[in-house]
């Protein structure tokens, strides 16, 4: 097709809203990990915080959905916090707006990153369950094959742009989808769904509304967003989609309410059938016991399959998400250029190798929960900073003369404004807290370190764009002579 809105062999507009959908469609796949972890805090209130954290997402992607068709070119969150913090004096080497514009795409792309190595880990948990021979393998070595298989099939399918990603996100979604719904479904439909396991549970027994139990649930709505939130993906692909201004509202709204109806359901099916004893039995795997109970023997091995199926699919949403992340920092003069490299097809193929590459190291860690909160807290940063943006662009009478073909309703800086500083510092506090009592501060300090890392490339960066600069003004007055 027609390369016309790509530069400089950039990304192409190959995809529309389907397509993005169907990319972003791993998103409810991300309640998996946290079904037990949830109910162990707050049992039978989990649905509770699913439900309002899905329309926590519906509340800020008005905003990403308006800066979207602002910015028509940007990249998805990190494009669109660039976009508006980008520096007003390009000859200035060091310019701090441009830092923080460059901090929130960093921060969203260490959310999504770890998303390999999360589901890597998982996928090869419930391989070696499922397939006797490899009892006797260990762990580390199941979850690096696992790791490196589907990771070296991303890169295959995606080298030759996001129509065939998208094609990959059809047949996983069906996959994926459908047997999660039906397995949701099925006690309604069997008589094991008892609604007194809800109502007779909706808090612990101990909990009290003091300063701890509150810091823990700012901590859950944290971990919550991560997973009930991350539908916003959709808007990453804004490069991509043919019609940029009415893919990306479609594409965000439509996976809004799957998601709306997925995170309730599979919360609420669970606790219904299991009760909140049941669920703490099987704390990482609640699905299971389920299926097994609803739909018989066969019910645990086709759960086993199904959601291996939903973590590949989650993995390629991650693995895209992080890449264009990466991608649109080193555009932007965020990130080395090395990372802005595309092949022939328009795929950010250097940022692709580099984050499998750092994801390895992850695995190591061998522990899901840990990386995924140190993860939860670049995107409470990445989510603040970029509503933020939206405030500020809606107010800065430089952006005032912008298109803007999706509007938010009237006034919604505000409602951005509140959910911004939700975001930072309460659900930073919350997770921070909540890490101190999960897994002690290392993920926590994991989490800081791997923020402080874009400093230093950030100025790196900076440097080299100066050198550019300079070699091209040189180049012109030899020239001129």
């Amino acid at each position: 097709m027609s390369n016309e809105n790509s530069e400089n062999g950039g990304l192409q507009r190959t995809i529309d809203w389907k397509q993005g959908l169907a990319i972003a469609l791993g998103v409810p796949m991300l309640i998996l990990p946290s079904i037990g972890y949830f109910a162990n805090y707050v049992w039978a209130a989990a649905i509770i915080i699913w439900a309002l954290s899905v329309f926590q997402g519906f509340m800020q992607n008005f905003a990403y959905g308006e800066l979207a068709t602002m910015f028509p070119k940007a990249s998805g969150l990190p494009g669109y916090a660039q976009s508006v913090f980008g520096g007003s004096d390009k000859n200035k080497r060091y310019d701090l707006s441009k830092l923080l514009g460059g901090f929130s795409a960093w921060s969203y792309w260490f959310a999504w990153n770890p998303v390999l190595a999360i589901y890597s880990i998982l996928i090869g948990s419930y391989l070696k369950s499922l397939v006797p021979a490899f009892v006797g393998v260990p762990d580390i070595a199941i979850y690096l094959a696992s790791g490196a298989v589907v990771v070296v099939l991303l890169i295959l399918v995606n080298y030759r742009g996001l129509s065939n990603g998208a094609t990959l996100g059809y047949i996983l979604a069906v996959i994926s989808l459908a047997p999660l719904i039906i397995i949701s479904l099925a006690p309604f439909v069997t008589g094991h769904f008892e609604i007194s396991n809800i109502t007779g549970a909706w808090l612990p027994t101990d909990w009290s509304w003091d300063l701890h139990h509150i810091l823990i649930l700012l901590g859950l709505f944290a971990m919550a967003q991560w997973s009930a939130c991350a539908w916003e993906t959709a808007a990453i692909y804004g490069p991509e989609y043919k019609q940029p201004k009415s893919d990306v509202p479609k594409a965000l709204f439509i996976c809004g309410t799957i998601c709306l109806i997925t995170f309730i359901l599979v919360q609420s099916a669970c606790t219904g059938t299991l009760g909140i004893t049941g669920i703490l039995a099987e704390p990482f795997s609640p699905m299971l016991p389920m299926a097994r109970m609803t739909l018989g023997p066969i019910g645990g091995a086709l759960t086993i399959f199904m959601l291996i199926a939903a973590m590949v699919l989650i993995i390629q949403t991650g693995f895209l998400g992080a890449s264009r992340a990466m991608y649109s920092m080193a555009e932007e003069g965020n990130l080395p250029k090395f990372f802005g490299k595309m092949n022939e097809h328009g795929t950010p193929i250097n940022a692709m190798i580099f984050i499998a590459l750092l994801n390895t190291g992850f695995i190591f860690l061998g522990t899901p929960s840990a990386i995924l909160a140190a993860s939860a807290i670049g995107y409470v940063c990445a989510n603040g900073i970029s509503l933020l943006a939206y405030a500020k662009a809606k107010v800065d009478p430089k952006f005032s003369k912008l298109e803007r073909p999706f509007k938010a309703p009237r006034g919604w800086q505000y409602v951005a404004l509140f959910f911004g500083l939700f975001n930072l510092p309460l659900c930073l506090i919350g997770i921070v807290y909540l890490n101190s009592l999960e897994v002690g501060w290392t993920s926590t300090i994991v989490g800081f370190v791997v923020l402080a890392l874009y400093v230093p490339l950030w100025y790196y960066s900076q440097n080299e764009r100066r050198a550019a600069l300079e070699m091209d003004n040189s180049l012109s007055s030899e020239s001129i002579i």
